[in-house]
């Protein structure tokens, strides 16, 4: 991925289908956006759009996006129960991949200026696009939501950064800028008392609650005269978690009570701290959590964070696969609750992966496929990184067994530390399988460049020499991190559970293929590159080293492997 933005927008419209689609079509026209998730909820009348795409595609589908809803809803009928203050509520900008805070901050203001010249609208910058301190809260400039704008906007603390000081009836104001990522989540609880979610939820934000005598008939800190300071504000005591917002409110459609909370930053306060603070709370106030549910996307470090931190309290290694610390996050924090939870779609990662890029373990048989068909890559130099990570993922597994195996206690922090390596490892060569195929187009696409003058000869030739070698160091990358899972697996023929050493076993055979494949790999491009005497030299000095040291250490995970099994 290169230069690429999210944009998230919220849409006052979540109950006419036929208005949100036309808004996400909208989007949707612009070329190179790439729409990843539509969020709509019929008691909040409210509709979370996803994209993704290059600053100047976002530019443009961003306006499109506020447009056409400016068009489409009429916020003089519009009701719900999410706070919201125009047809394009908010239209936060995050930058994902080779793009900074510093260009969003920009293209939020270029957005901003055009919303507010063409269309009419009053808009607020907020977050780091702020040009003032008061400002960049969302909830401080939509207090009194779309009702309070029209006596707000006579207030010239209040004049809008662009657009007309001057209320718009049908489309309302909008609120745009630049933030980090955001996690809008919904904890559930099994009760219809909006009060006990809100108690919670001031629990929890970091705002906190204004302070109250309590009433001794009642330990609901909502009950009881609100205690002040000497000027009359309410004296505030602070939340448990920072950079956190929450709310509790009523959903109809599930007949229960919320917390619907924003997490600004999920590493400084994460996910499954405030779940699980969350459920005690609830606890102590007679109800239960039931689960949890995602609105728009989650970045997989968080649900990584979570998987991790709930393997461990269940004193399950965390050096398994991917996929299984993701089910285990999604398994605890209930994240099935109310609607299936598919990682592929909520997860950001996956979704624009498998909506942008090509990746091997999306389309196993289609890679097959392609190995098998008249086209040179994928090749032997991806079939070897294959290799490699099927030896690298099962030496993660025995390591996962034994880790689980109450005889090998006293081995549990050496399997923790094997299979977190192997995975790593597993991953590493699960990206290189596809880089090989790239190195091989780089060198194929180099061939190709003109020459007919002396200066392109030159550029051709340089760019020729840098592709052949960036196709040998892929592979000798494959050549090394099958060796080390080699290492890992003699570790396990003698530290790990003896049930499962033909596994380990065949570890060392196929990283004993794969290193063999990747230095054939290698051999087959050092002609190209001659002229680089010392490169050539290097590169044979260590497969020379390389391959000898391989074949003994794979004679003997070989031996004691089968010495093992005949014990």
């Amino acid at each position: 991925m290169s230069g690429l933005v999210e944009c998230v927008p919220n849409f006052s419209e979540g109950r006419d289908q036929g208005k949100v689609a036309l808004i996400t079509d909208a989007i949707k026209a612009v070329k190179d956006i790439t729409l990843l998730d539509v969020d709509p909820g019929q008691d909040t009348n409210r509709t979370v759009v996803t994209f993704v795409g290059p600053i100047e595609a976002i530019e443009e589908a961003a306006f499109r996006g506020i447009q056409k809803a400016a068009e489409v809803i009429d916020m003089r009928q519009q009701k719900g129960a999410h706070p919201r203050m125009g047809a394009t509520d908010v239209c936060p900008f995050v930058p994902i991949s080779n793009v900074t805070i510093e260009d969003c901050v920009e293209l939020s203001k270029r957005v901003g200026h055009r919303v507010g010249e063409e269309l009419g609208i009053p808009v607020y910058l907020y977050e780091n696009s702020a040009q003032k301190k008061e400002r960049k809260s969302l909830p401080n400039i939509r207090e009194g939501e779309y009702e309070a704008f029209p006596e707000k906007l006579q207030k010239p603390e209040w004049k809008p950064d662009f657009g007309p000081a001057k209320f718009n009836a049908g489309a309302g104001a909008t609120v745009i800028g630049c933030r980090e990522f955001l996690i809008a989540y919904n904890i559930n609880l099994n009760t219809r008392d909006t009060r006990l979610a809100t108690d919670i939820a001031f629990e929890l934000r970091e705002k906190g609650r204004s302070k109250r005598i309590p009433h001794s008939v009642s330990k609901n800190l909502l009950d009881g005269e609100i205690i002040r300071n000497k000027d009359g504000s309410p004296m505030k005591q602070s939340g448990k978690f920072k950079d956190v917002k929450a709310i509790g409110w009523y959903m109809d459609i599930y007949n229960r009570a919320q917390i619907s909370i924003n997490f600004n930053n999920y590493k400084s306060s994460t996910i499954h701290d405030v779940f699980d603070e969350a459920c005690a709370l609830a606890t102590e106030r007679g109800i239960r959590v039931t689960g949890s549910e995602l609105v728009g996307l989650i970045p997989l470090e968080a649900l990584l964070m979570a998987g991790r931190h709930y393997l461990k309290k269940q004193n399950r290694s965390t050096g398994v696969s991917e996929k299984m610390i993701v089910e285990t996050a999604a398994q605890s924090l209930g994240l099935n609750d109310v609607a299936p939870f598919n990682p592929n779609e909520k997860i950001i990662d996956y979704a624009v992966r498998n909506k942008t890029e090509k990746h091997i373990d999306v389309a196993t048989e289609e890679f097959l496929e392609e190995v098998g068909s008249n086209s040179p890559a994928p090749g032997g130099g991806s079939v070897s990184a294959l290799a490699g990570s099927l030896g690298a993922g099962l030496t993660s597994m025995v390591a996962a067994l034994t880790h689980e195996k109450k005889d090998f206690f006293d081995k549990k922090p050496l399997m923790e530390e094997i299979g977190d390596e192997a995975q790593k490892i597993k991953d590493r060569l699960l990206f290189l399988v596809e880089e090989d195929t790239n190195a091989f187009n780089k060198v194929m696409a180099a061939i190709r460049l003109p020459q007919s003058s002396p200066e392109e000869k030159t550029t051709k030739t340089k760019a020729v020499r840098e592709a052949n070698i960036y196709a040998i160091r892929v592979p000798w990358e494959v050549a090394k991190l099958s060796y080390r899972v080699m290492e890992l697996a003699l570790q396990l023929v003698n530290e790990g559970n003896p049930n499962s050493v033909s596994d380990v076993g065949v570890a060392g055979e196929v990283g004993m293929a794969a290193i063999r494949g990747a230095c054939l790999n290698i051999l087959i491009n050092l002609p190209e590159v001659q002229s680089d005497d010392h490169f050539v030299k290097d590169m044979n000095t260590k497969m020379d080293a390389l391959i000898p040291k391989a074949e003994k250490l794979q004679k003997q995970i070989l031996k004691e492997t089968i010495n093992t099994i005949n014990s």
